[in-house]
């Protein structure tokens, strides 16, 4: 199936009501350091705080009749947005996930009247049994980022974002599977084919910049990681985002840990803002110079709140941050 921006607006009029035209909010702060004006587009506004509601909302719109449950896999927002739309529209839904996922997020899912199902030890385990329960149980199952109703809910940032910036230069979206980049490249470059769509992912397990690398979908380890919600690998049958990413992203980016950790700091202090390690894998990007040079105004994708508030509030007082085996070096903001 080939997407277009016909199906973008077709989304945008499916899920509204449902998911919320958010802000796209100036950062002084990031202003002054980028030398252009940088604004911040913050789906923490959505109703589940992430962008993920767009695609869930327009995927689960898009069920027939008499579909009666939906399973997904999930890092933790895609299943929390299942989980909001589905009980609106009175389906059952099951989210399977790793045991990657932080408690915070699981059980923000439950509350919402979702199953979950913890599974393994990587978002391919959960996908597995996500597809397990879609064969065995007779529910539909809808792909956190490989599914063209999810795709197009997503691009429906692309389209407010140029509706309400048409100037803008670059827009910074956090990678994963390629949902988001590849929907929201799709709409922008439709609308302004010399817009610059760069996507960015933490340094290790990112499953689309190695795919993107070896010209196919390939396998990599899942680690812990501050972008939890970036983990996971783009699935070897992949059908639509690797597609997408691969023929309209103008660059990938890694971040390491230790630069998202400065980010998120960043977002606190300068933009009074809460946002998962995944929200900031842009302004990390700006910070450690390794953008490419800027021409005009620049958007970054703020994707959700949705963190765990104990780690938070050890990044945000400077405290040390283990994560597996890994352990980030705290330093104060500002220091």
């Amino acid at each position: 199936m080939r997407l277009a921006l016909a199906d973008v607006y077709s989304a945008r009029a499916r899920i509204a009501g449902v998911a919320a035209r958010t802000p796209l909010a100036p950062s002084p702060h990031l202003s002054t350091v980028s030398g252009q004006d940088f604004l911040l587009k913050l789906e923490i506004a959505q109703p589940i705080g992430a962008f993920k509601l767009r695609g869930a909302a327009n995927a689960i719109a898009a069920l027939p009749d008499d579909c009666t449950g939906v399973t997904c896999c999930s890092t933790g927002n895609h299943g929390r947005g299942i989980a909001y739309a589905a009980r609106a529209r009175g389906l059952r839904a099951v989210v399977c996930m790793s045991e990657l996922v932080p408690q915070a997020k699981v059980d923000g899912i439950r509350a919402l009247g979702a199953e979950v199902c913890i599974t393994g030890k990587s978002q391919d385990d959960a996908q597995a049994e996500s597809t397990r329960l879609c064969k065995a149980e007779g529910l539909a199952e809808i792909s956190p980022f490989d599914d063209a109703s999810v795709i197009a809910g997503q691009g429906t940032i692309g389209l407010e974002l140029l509706e309400d910036r048409p100037d803008l230069d670059m827009i910074l979206v956090p990678l994963s599977g390629g949902g988001l980049a590849g929907g929201i490249a799709l709409a922008a470059k439709a609308i302004k084919p010399d817009i610059r769509v760069i996507g960015i992912s933490m340094e290790r397990g990112a499953a689309m910049h190695a795919s993107l690398a070896a010209g196919h979908p390939v396998e990599i380890e899942e680690v812990a990681s501050l972008a939890d919600s970036l983990g996971g690998g783009v699935g070897l049958t992949n059908k639509l985002s690797f597609a997408l990413c691969r023929d309209l992203l103008d660059d990938v980016i890694l971040v390491t840990e230790a630069e998202i950790y400065r980010a998120m700091q960043t977002l606190y202090y300068e933009d009074r803002l809460v946002a998962e390690g995944a929200s900031a894998v842009g302004i990390a990007a700006l910070q450690a110079g390794k953008l490419p040079p800027l021409n005009g105004p620049v958007a970054a994708i703020i994707t959700g709140r949705n963190v765990d508030m104990n780690v938070f509030t050890q990044i945000v007082t400077g405290k040390d941050v283990t994560l597996g085996d890994v352990t980030i070096k705290g330093q104060a903001y500002g220091a």
